[in-house]
């Protein structure tokens, strides 16, 4: 038996979603099934899943000052800590679903598993505060088909794991194979976003740094933006480029550029991310109670 489940589809800079309503917290799929809606030959197509659920119906927003909660998915159905696109995403949906209202400048926290994070209108779109960042001590060594020598990747935290690696070239960024998972070792316990950049010549203009970036996502694969990565990609450029190192950052990727910008929250380091959201289509799928496991 199936039934019927309506949805929207959404994206930020090419990293593309299916939204769920379900705000009493409802709807329980398995990872077979939002596996399957992500699919992009046999359901919807996605980068992820958007689940939009109240704070007080989930319990990983329990106690959180939010009253929505994004429940967010990979598109093989593993649950992730966050999502810098997913979030604009999120947001824009409810106030284009007239389930919240927020001018310009305004600020409202959405929940998510790294916690209530607080996010405002702005002319290009939203932002959102990421909350701190750590850089991991150590480096990463970094395999991937496409380059004929591992390289050096600096392990970043801005809530979900990631791992950067520089590159001399634009040639050389173009050359990566990500149809194959890069091999990270040591591997990280929960493994990690994979991003790999070349810095801008001139790295600053106009005292805004810049650098180009693709992303290997864990549980997804190659996407065409990932927010979380653009933050962490920008963090570790900056550490790289030392102390006089600019506040401000663009960060193209394959589905567009996105800023990220640096600034003290009670006088602790925070990182923003800021960038456009789409909604492209709303319908109804079949979703089929036991759904075959896709093969993996």
């Amino acid at each position: 038996m199936s039934r019927t489940l309506p949805f929207s589809k959404g994206h930020g800079t090419g990293n593309d979603f299916v939204i769920v309503a379900d705000e009493d917290g409802l709807l329980q799929l398995s990872d077979d099934q939002v596996e399957v809606l992500c699919d992009r030959h046999f359901g919807i197509g996605a980068d992820g899943m958007l689940r939009v659920v109240r704070s007080t119906a989930i319990a990983a927003g329990e106690g959180l000052d939010a009253e929505w909660f994004m429940d967010y998915r990979n598109a093989d159905g593993s649950a992730a800590e966050m999502c810098g696109n997913g979030i604009r995403v999120f947001l824009h949906y409810l106030l284009e679903s007239g389930r919240l209202a927020l001018a310009e400048g305004e600020t409202v926290h959405i929940g998510t598993r790294n916690g209530a994070l607080p996010m405002r209108r702005t002319p290009r779109g939203y932002e959102v505060d990421l909350g701190v960042f750590t850089i991991e001590p150590g480096e990463t060594l970094v395999r991937v088909r496409g380059l004929p020598v591992p390289r050096p990747g600096q392990g970043v935290d801005v809530g979900n794991p990631h791992v950067v690696v520089a590159l001399p070239t634009e040639e050389d960024l173009a050359d990566l194979d990500l149809t194959v998972v890069p091999h990270l070792q040591p591997t990280p316990a929960h493994g990690a976003n994979v991003e790999f950049v070349v810095p801008s010549d001139p790295l600053v203009r106009d005292g805004v740094g810049s650098i180009r970036m693709r992303v290997f996502e864990r549980g997804v694969g190659e996407t065409l933006s990932c927010g979380t990565g653009v933050a962490a990609a920008a963090i570790a450029v900056r550490e790289w480029a030392g102390p006089s190192a600019p506040e401000r950052w663009e960060v193209t990727v394959p589905g567009g550029t996105l800023g990220v910008r640096v600034a003290p929250v009670d006088g602790i380091p925070h990182v923003f991310l800021s960038g456009p959201a789409t909604l492209a289509f709303s319908g109804e799928v079949a979703l089929a109670e036991q759904p075959a496991p896709r093969s993996r």
